[in-house]
């Protein structure tokens, strides 16, 4: 079996990004290295976008491809696994243009989650906030840092009801976007 490891797992090869996974930020034996990252071969041995690359141009990302798009990308699913494909395309076009830009929002995103995780997490939000970073834009997810800045963190109540006001204006902020803050099943 060809091994494939790639010099930047968090955005796939396939257009997810897996640095906003739950599964990248799970510890122990169900963590998954991103596309490509280390052992990720033995985590997904059968990965079916790896091994049309593979059989095809062998290219970084599928956007790249001389057959892009291709039926994946031309009828893209309708559901999604344990991250969002709704954005996959609009992020192949974006990293396409620019795709160290790309790569600077994604870290940017990756940072914000972690930073979620860490200090408004009760333990049921990961996957919560890892929705919600993907979906929405950079701009609206630091309008929503500087408003927690400003009108939750410093307030006097416990982590519970903080965690209630952040989903609230997580909320607020994606209806103005028009965007639903929940995985398609």
């Amino acid at each position: 079996m060809q091994v494939n490891i790639r010099k930047y797992p968090l955005f796939a090869l396939c257009g997810l990004n897996c640095g906003l996974c739950p599964r990248y930020h799970t510890e122990g034996i169900s963590k998954c290295p991103g596309c490509g990252g280390p052992d990720f071969h033995l985590k997904h041995p059968t990965c079916a976008v790896v091994t049309c690359n593979q059989k095809n141009d062998n290219v970084e990302f599928c956007f790249q491809c001389s057959l892009f798009p291709c039926k994946k990308y031309v009828n893209p699913s309708a559901t999604d696994s344990f991250i969002s494909y709704k954005n996959v395309i609009g992020d192949f076009k974006r990293a396409k243009d620019d795709l160290d830009g790309y790569k600077q929002v994604l870290n940017e995103k990756v940072n914000i989650l972690e930073f979620f995780l860490k200090n408004y997490n009760d333990g049921k939000r990961k996957n919560y906030y890892c929705v919600a970073i993907n979906l929405l834009s950079l701009g609206v997810l630091k309008n929503i840092l500087d408003k927690i800045d400003l009108n939750i963190a410093t307030q006097d109540i416990d982590l519970k009801n903080k965690i209630k006001l952040v989903v609230a204006l997580f909320e607020e902020m994606a209806k103005k976007e028009c965007i639903e803050i929940k995985l398609r099943k």
